[in-house]
């Protein structure tokens, strides 16, 4: 089994570009048994905020939707503090989730993590875990 976390970037790409490589590497996620995807309470709220972003106009029910389908699928954790440095301190929380997931951590915003072999953009995710290619 492979525990996933998404950062926010991952999930507002995946409602934005239904097509794109990050919604692969999100379907991939839900429709393979062999993945499990974890959040907290925190990373919801983010997500639930930056969904209702006027200057992305993605509509109620799609957000509704993304949200709901994130609980319905996913483990809510809770997990500890890091004592890592991250410039952006929002960061943080999908870091330590994916720690204590023991997971890996989809993210487009590659450069606000710690260099770390369970941190990768989603094409990686897709090479990876998917048919070894993110096209």
């Amino acid at each position: 089994m492979t525990n996933v976390v998404f950062g926010t970037n991952a999930v507002v790409s995946t409602v934005l570009t239904p097509h794109g490589v990050t919604s692969k590497a999100f379907k991939l996620m839900l429709t393979q048994r062999e993945f499990q995807l974890y959040y907290c309470a925190e990373i919801l709220r983010e997500y639930k905020r930056v969904l209702a972003y006027p200057r992305l106009n993605i509509a109620t029910l799609e957000q509704v939707k993304m949200l709901t389908l994130i609980e319905k699928v996913g483990v809510l954790i809770a997990p500890s503090a890091s004592e890592v440095h991250f410039v952006d301190e929002s960061d943080r929380i999908f870091y330590d989730t994916t720690r204590a997931a023991n997971a890996v951590l989809v993210t487009g915003n590659l450069k606000h993590f710690p260099n770390e072999e369970f941190i990768m953009n989603p094409a990686d995710f897709l090479v990876k875990y998917g048919e070894g290619k993110a096209t």
